[in-house]
């Protein structure tokens, strides 16, 4: 018969063995924890605030690849999505789909244009009165099967589709859901964030 002690100690290391693979099942496939460290989303997400994100809406990948074995929808216009830079795969971005695969968009003077409908964007910001062309300004352009096209709502000091491209369907790891922490420190924390829905 084992000492008590020994009996304790398995207890615990089973139970903290399956907290472990229930933590790792959690964050591979349902829910996963994202913090915002740059303004490209202001005024809809601030600087310091901590988001969780649906990882399963769109479907179930095998963890570690862009291998998808089950779809269940396909990101919609305005959904705000957190997916894999396309320039560093090793970085996360979070943007807004502002294009789905057949899209037209275009762009003239900052005034964006879904399928020759003006967009109408309260969730938008501008900073700087000036027109740049490709940031201001661009197409018409189709977006392509299986790509979507993503701004930031900060558009003036957004590093977006607009300078590096689409983004494709497997890079995709969630949606934005909720904000379950906001702050800027230790000294000011923003309660009236908190429980508040990504839209």
């Amino acid at each position: 018969m084992e000492p008590r002690w020994q009996t304790v100690l398995k207890e615990y290391a089973e139970a903290l063995i399956v907290a472990f693979i229930l933590a790792f099942i959690i964050r591979s496939f349902v829910i996963q924890a994202f913090k915002i460290p740059s303004g490209s989303m202001l005024q809809t997400l601030q600087i310091g605030d901590h988001l969780l994100v649906n990882k399963f809406i769109y479907g179930v990948r095998i963890p570690f690849t862009d291998t998808f074995v089950a779809h269940f929808a396909s990101p919609q216009f305005k959904d705000v999505i957190v997916f894999e830079f396309p320039e560093d795969p090793s970085k996360d971005f979070i943007k807004r789909v502002i294009g789905t695969p057949g899209d037209i968009l275009e762009m003239r003077d900052k005034v964006l244009y879904r399928n020759g409908e003006k967009l109408d964007e309260p969730y938008i910001q501008h900073t700087d009165p000036r027109i740049q062309f490709r940031r201001d300004s661009f197409g018409p352009i189709t977006v392509p099967a299986g790509k979507y096209f993503v701004m930031g709502d900060n558009r003036d000091e957004s590093y977006d589709s607009r300078f590096w491209g689409y983004v494709d369907l497997n890079k995709i790891e969630g949606k934005a859901l909720i904000l379950y922490w906001s702050w800027e420190g230790f000294s000011n924390i923003r309660w009236n964030r908190i429980g508040n829905l990504v839209e």
